[in-house]
């Protein structure tokens, strides 16, 4: 599998997510030999926990199915840029590298807002890949949001 199928796989989870009314935003965690080890989409309306956006909540499923608070060596694929609430998460997770699909002008915390990564409290800065399947991701964005404003939601 190549980068582009891991996201394939986010931007599934992130469908599914839209299709029960939440953002959509999907996430995977890949091992270092390239197992999918969990996979989310957000859930935070589902579950009334404004905690749980896909990247949470697939790094509490990594974290558990591996009985460790770590993920070194291990990759995120994510379809929006993280929140500065999980860049500071997969920082602490130890997440070796980051790849992302549409930037979040709005509420991102890696490439745009705080940026999280370039802070000196900061003890791990996963590598970072932007723009992946950018145009798929931002598009799924752009017609959930219009889909609810023409719901009058």
């Amino acid at each position: 599998m190549t980068f582009r199928s891991y996201m394939d796989i986010a931007l599934t989870e992130a469908r599914a997510a839209a299709d029960r009314g939440e953002v959509p935003v999907g996430a995977v965690i890949i091992s270092p030999e390239g197992a999918i080890i969990a996979k989310a989409g957000n859930r935070t309306r589902e579950l009334n926990d404004p905690t749980a956006h896909a990247e949470i909540l697939a790094i509490r499923a990594a974290c558990a199915q591996l009985g460790q608070e770590r993920l070194a060596n291990h990759d995120l694929y994510v379809t929006l840029e993280p929140c500065p609430m999980c860049a500071a998460a997969i920082g602490f997770a130890r997440i070796n590298r980051l790849y992302y699909g549409a930037s979040d002008p709005k509420s991102g915390g890696v490439g745009q807002g705080p940026r999280v990564f370039q802070h000196s409290q900061c003890h791990h800065k996963p590598d970072i890949y932007d723009g992946i399947a950018e145009k798929e991701a931002a598009d799924l964005l752009v017609e959930f949001f219009a889909d609810r404003r023409m719901a009058g939601r």
